[in-house]
């Protein structure tokens, strides 16, 4: 829920403040900023709950922790990507990717009912899915229509 409200209320102010600075409403750049916003914040995640995140990495994948270390990291560049004409193309198509292979282990953290936080299995459960997958679906189009569609 909270990346989804970074998200929403970054791309207002980004809207107002593009508004105000260049007397144009710029969706597509808006849309870039407050992903790479949200990208800053899911990435500080990784960083502070890698126990409950390396949880949630299906048990075939070896090297958990480095794989939530490096997934965070590679937030950071995706957030720094977005926002640089030259490369927000690839980086979209790169992105969109990401969120479809991270889909896996969202889905097994709610069947779990992990808590990333904690790693207990205490979370939310499988009823955590209803917002989670759609939540997902929102991101990838967001990056599609701020990123990729109109940058052909």
């Amino acid at each position: 829920m909270k990346p989804l409200l970074i998200l929403i209320g970054s791309f207002l102010i980004s809207l107002l403040v593009l508004k105000l600075v260049t007397k144009q409403i710029d969706f597509q750049l808006a849309g870039k900023i407050s992903m790479a916003i949200m990208l800053f914040f899911t990435a500080l995640g990784h960083f502070m709950f890698t126990k409950g995140m390396a949880a949630m990495i299906p048990a075939f994948l070896p090297m958990k922790t480095e794989l939530v270390y490096a997934t965070g990291i590679l937030e950071i560049l995706f957030a720094i990507g977005l926002v640089y004409p030259k490369y927000s193309y690839l980086t979209g198509i790169l992105l969109i990717l990401f969120f479809i292979l991270i889909l896996p282990s969202n889905i097994k953290a709610a069947v779990d009912g992990l808590n990333y936080q904690t790693g207990e299995l205490d979370g939310h459960g499988l009823s955590y899915l209803w917002f989670r997958v759609p939540l997902q679906l929102l991101f990838i189009i967001w990056v599609y229509f701020s990123a990729v569609k109109f940058n052909v």
